[in-house]
């Protein structure tokens, strides 16, 4: 597997991403057996687990952050709004998305499917960078508390340290 890679996206007036806080990219985190993505994730308390796609429109989550697995396929996925970034994710490629961040997918094969998760089982909102959403959403990012354990390693993750 390939070393866990860390971006950060700056506020850029419509999605807040998060000031404090780096996406992690975990490549090939599960490409053996990306059938066990869900698990590992609801084992290391990320549950409210789901399966399905990515939006084609951005959104974030103000109150939670998210981890995002893919199960099969591929898909292109802008990541901090539309001065973001685009990533290719890839079958069990893991992304981990502080609260805040913006995401939307660009292009996916037919066979894309994500498990997603949330610390704690938390309910994600969903946010589309209208103006009227803040203040309040920039206080919600910042009061969003750090997961306890890493979504893919569990207590010794690299996103615990990055994150701390």
């Amino acid at each position: 597997m390939e070393k866990t890679k860390f971006i950060h996206f700056e506020d850029d007036g419509m999605i807040p991403n998060n000031e404090s806080l780096r996406v992690a990219i975990y490549p090939g985190a599960f490409k053996d057996n990306p059938e066990k993505i869900e698990d590992v994730f609801n084992k290391n308390g990320w549950t409210n687990s789901w399966t399905n796609g990515v939006f084609d429109y951005h959104h974030y989550h103000s109150n939670t952050h998210e981890a995002l697995g893919v199960r099969s396929g591929s898909a292109v996925i802008l990541l901090g709004g539309d001065d973001g970034q685009e990533v290719e994710v890839k079958t069990g490629d893991v992304a981990v998305l502080p609260a805040g961040t913006g995401h939307k997918k660009i292009s996916a094969t037919d066979d894309f499917q994500i498990v997603g998760a949330y610390p704690g089982g938390v309910s994600p909102n969903k946010k589309v960078g209208n103006l009227d959403e803040r203040p309040y959403v920039l206080e919600d990012i910042q009061n969003t508390p750090l997961p306890q354990k890493d979504p893919v390693y569990g207590d010794e993750g690299p996103l615990l340290k990055e994150w701390s």
